[in-house]
């Protein structure tokens, strides 16, 4: 074996993490290191320092020591890259070098160890590498929090709607001069009605919020959750899993690693007839200007739960005027759409069938237009004397939209500490393992259609880029709507429901 232990010390020898890579007893280790720096020679400067049996490669770190354990017949320059390498790392998980910064994220450093070295020889990876590798990102445990979250507001607004009930109702009575209900439940008896609707006042009714109804779900638990390298297409069978459960589950938004997938609740009341109005975008400019390619693909999907609606037309509203390409699905009456913008079967006698999602209309957009682009990033980094000055903002272009959630994920080097934040609009976090600075905006809409950050930190401009953005719409992009739902057999109308959603797949700042 060539290398023995890697391990952060202090400079009188005291061990903070030390990964062994061969059998070593604790003893072992610790008497090495403790050796170490009465072996060292103070009057010269050297990176190594050898006894009869193994060689320490080392390297300052403040007021600690990198410190390489390897065996004497070792290759010298190799030993002195690997230390590098182990050097490069620690700032990557530790914002200061010292002694508590080191203990604080001692298992974060040895699993990086453990991608560096690998039976006492060196591992072929860089420094980009070894992060993807112990960062262990996992869409479908992504999903599988989104889940868990979904159900946990849920839960809140359930409490807080039932809390209200039940003051409601106390008001009535006492209005009426009826009994006043006991709203205690089990165990109340000893309770006056009056104080216990009371206490349910006081501690379950909150300040009014915008009323949010996620869809109801619940975590499968299956292994699967924390697979490596998931792709959108398992996280696909991770949501088919769950409806085949029984579970309701909107489909994800998009399919990068680094963002949660963001979903839509489904309407409160979903009729026999229901419509999804569904658009995803693809985008990606330059940063400098431009629009180097827009796409932008839409679908209305249809859902009959009742044989009595399947015969139907639907009346289209296109009102866009963008040079969209539209499609119908092969079974729908072209001529029909054509003609009066109605979709309709080719035979009017057969039924949509029954239970299932059937994609009715797809249209697609593709251009290179600025004058498209729904939400524009402007981005200067200037170069300053203790780094970079940067200027970022945002223009919503198409007014009539109102974009939730809105996420400008914008890089930063690592191993600089934290930005320092000047002028903002919203909010921000700061990742440091990802190196990521998100700034984080509820609504973007036509009274909040600009918006800027200011923040300085150590670097260069192209640090900056690629510059990535999520968010969700209920409206959608091209103003094509679904106005009536009409019988095959005498034009009457059909109550229908319908949801509406527009959200990112790509949208990159180069």
């Amino acid at each position: 074996m060539v290398l023995l232990a890697a391990a952060v010390c202090t400079k009188a020898g005291k061990a903070i993490v030390s990964r062994q890579f061969v059998e070593m007893t604790r003893t072992r280790i610790e008497g090495l290191l403790a050796a170490f720096p009465k072996l060292m020679n103070m009057g010269k400067q050297h990176t190594f320092v050898e006894t009869d049996s193994v060689r320490y490669v080392y390297q300052p770190l403040e007021k600690l020591y990198m410190v390489l354990i390897t065996t004497k017949n070792s290759n010298i320059l190799e030993d002195l890259e690997t230390l590098r390498l182990f050097s490069r790392v620690i700032p990557e998980y530790c914002r200061v070098l010292e002694e508590s910064e080191i203990s604080e994220h001692c298992f974060d450093l040895i699993f990086a160890f453990d991608e560096i070295v690998a039976l006492g020889y060196r591992e072929n990876v860089n420094l980009a590498q070894i992060r993807t590798f112990t960062e262990m990102d996992s869409h479908e445990e992504k999903v599988f929090r989104a889940v868990r979250e979904t159900q946990e507001r849920e839960a809140k607004a359930e409490m807080r709607r039932k809390a209200k009930e039940l003051q409601q109702a106390r008001r009535d009575a006492e209005r009426s001069g009826k009994k006043v209900p006991a709203f205690g439940g089990f165990g109340s008896g000893g309770m006056t009605s009056v104080s216990s609707g009371s206490i349910i006042t006081d501690t379950l009714v909150e300040p009014e919020k915008p009323k949010i109804t996620p869809a109801t779900v619940r975590p499968s638990g299956p292994s699967k959750a924390l697979k490596l390298g998931a792709k959108g297409k398992e996280v696909d069978n991770f949501v088919d899993k769950l409806k085949s459960e029984g579970e309701t589950i909107m489909p994800t938004s998009g399919k990068r690693g680094s963002d949660v997938s963001k979903v839509l609740p489904p309407p409160v009341n979903v009729e026999s007839v229901h419509l999804r109005v569904e658009e995803k975008i693809s985008l990606t400019c330059g940063r400098d200007g431009g629009l180097q390619n827009m796409e932008l693909l839409g679908m209305i999907t249809l859902r009959v739960t009742d044989e009595k609606s399947g015969r139907i037309r639907l009346i289209i509203n296109n009102n866009d005027n963008k040079g969209l390409q539209l499609q119908t699905h092969p079974n729908v009456d072209k001529k029909l759409f054509t003609a009066d913008s109605v979709i309709g079967l080719k035979n009017p006698e057969k039924s949509f069938p029954l239970n299932n999602d059937v994609g009715v209309l797809k249209w697609r957009l593709q251009s290179t237009d600025e004058s498209l682009i729904p939400l524009t990033i402007n981005c200067w980094p200037s170069e300053s004397g203790s780094g970079c000055d940067v200027n970022i903002e945002y223009e919503l272009q198409e007014e009539s939209l109102e974009l939730n959630d809105v996420v400008i994920s914008i890089p930063v080097p690592s191993g600089v500490g934290a930005p320092v934040i000047g002028d903002l609009d919203g909010e921000y976090k700061h990742d440091s393992r990802r190196n990521i600075l998100e700034w984080c905006l509820p609504v973007i809409d036509a009274n909040n259609k600009t918006g800027s950050l200011e923040f300085s930190i150590a670097g260069q401009p192209n640090d900056f880029f690629p510059i990535n953005v999520s968010f969700v719409s209920k409206r959608n992009y091209c103003d094509i709507q679904v106005t009536k739902v009409t019988h095959v057999d005498g034009d009457s109308s059909i109550r229908f429901s319908s949801e509406t959603s527009f959200v990112v797949d790509k949208y990159e700042i180069l």
